[in-house]
């Protein structure tokens, strides 16, 4: 059985009815909400954490929702996977969390650093696999800016770009996949 956690209903019942498996069972909630991370977590073996607010203008806007997505919501699911025996935890992170200069990126290198914590233990003997994994911009991934390239390109709009001397690290959907398995 494949638990999923999302506050997208959206999402899910679209999810739901391209997917028809009724091994996958779908679940409306927030991970910001540790009674509903508890109740989802149970029975489970493996967590993979992608939720986050990865827009990094919303995190400048609203930074105290990105600590509380980011940050809080993934301690709930690092506290929830050892309090529930989970065999493996995998957070997802970001490029920008490297040298974060933004909101969004400071708030993931936070992330990181809470699990990494997590994962040494801190006060608590557990024997939960806690494991993080950074992403650069997965190209066709909702939030990506290839999309946002591709798009401009067709229409014969200059590609903006925040800085020339920026680096981007773009990997395919299928690499994505292969990275945290």
């Amino acid at each position: 059985c494949i638990k999923i956690l999302s506050r997208d209903e959206k999402k899910q019942h679209d999810a739901r009815l391209s997917l028809n498996d009724q091994r996958i069972e779908f679940y409306i909630g927030d991970i910001r909400d540790i009674n509903c991370v508890d109740q989802v977590m149970r029975n489970v073996d493996f967590v993979f954490n992608a939720a986050a607010l990865k827009q990094v203008p919303s995190c400048e806007f609203f930074p105290i929702e990105a600590v509380k997505t980011n940050v809080l919501g993934c301690e709930n699911v690092l506290q929830s996977a050892i309090r529930n025996n989970v065999e493996a935890v995998v957070v997802l992170s970001t490029d920008k969390a490297v040298y974060p200069i933004n909101a969004m990126g400071q708030s993931k290198a936070l992330m990181e650093k809470i699990a990494v914590a997590a994962a040494r233990g801190y006060g608590t003997a557990h024997n939960t696999k806690i494991n993080v994994t950074r992403y650069g911009n997965v190209i066709g991934s909702r939030g990506s800016v290839i999309p946002m390239f591709i798009q401009a390109g067709k229409r014969n709009e200059p590609i903006n770009v925040t800085d020339m001397e920026m680096t981007r690290f773009l990997m395919s959907l299928a690499d994505a996949v292969t990275l945290v398995e």
